[in-house]
């Protein structure tokens, strides 16, 4: 039996969501993914503003109602007052999995000595695997260079579709059956 593969794309931002800007990282996500990702996938889109509830209210509707089997996040992972994802993430999921921004904020350290600011993290909300990037696109696909290998077989795990790789593109990992 083969699953639907709907992948959440939520990004948090004040100047987005109002049109002030152009909504740049969320692009970046999904031209990250059409690169990654072979088998056939659905994206839930959605720019809002940095309120945590919004944010919340956003993760379970594509989780809970949209079942998607990921939701990749953007923005909001900062210091500053505004910056509320992870701790949205947090409140919707059963599970964290802080291995993926410790892997994410050790990466961007390569590039730049601000990553150690940065409070991306991911967590399991039913079988849904979420995932908060950085703001630039730059250092989305950074990150997701550096978590995607995992994130197939995470969904594997939490009995979410079997998603289907470019590997001329990303190397994903699962044991060996």
């Amino acid at each position: 039996m083969s699953l639907e593969i709907k992948i959440g794309i939520i990004t948090a931002s004040d100047r987005a969501s109002e049109g002030i800007y152009e909504d740049i990282s969320g692009k970046a996500i999904s031209d990250t993914l059409d690169e990654y990702i072979k088998s056939p996938w659905t994206e839930i889109y959605q720019v809002i503003p940095d309120e945590q509830q919004i944010i919340e209210k956003t993760i379970i509707e594509m989780a809970d109602k949209e079942e998607c089997c990921l939701i990749v996040t953007t923005g909001g992972t900062g210091p500053a007052k505004r910056d509320v994802t992870p701790e949205a993430t947090e409140a919707v999921c059963e599970k964290m999995m802080p291995g993926f921004g410790e892997l994410m904020r050790q990466v961007s350290l390569k590039y730049v000595p601000t990553a150690i600011l940065s409070r991306q993290t991911a967590g399991i909300r039913g079988k849904t695997l979420i995932v908060n990037l950085p703001g630039k696109p730059k250092s989305i696909r950074e990150c997701l260079d550096a978590v995607f290998p995992a994130i197939p077989y995470c969904i594997d795990l939490i009995e979410g579709p079997y998603i289907e790789c470019n590997e001329d593109v990303i190397k994903v990992f699962r044991p060996k059956k």
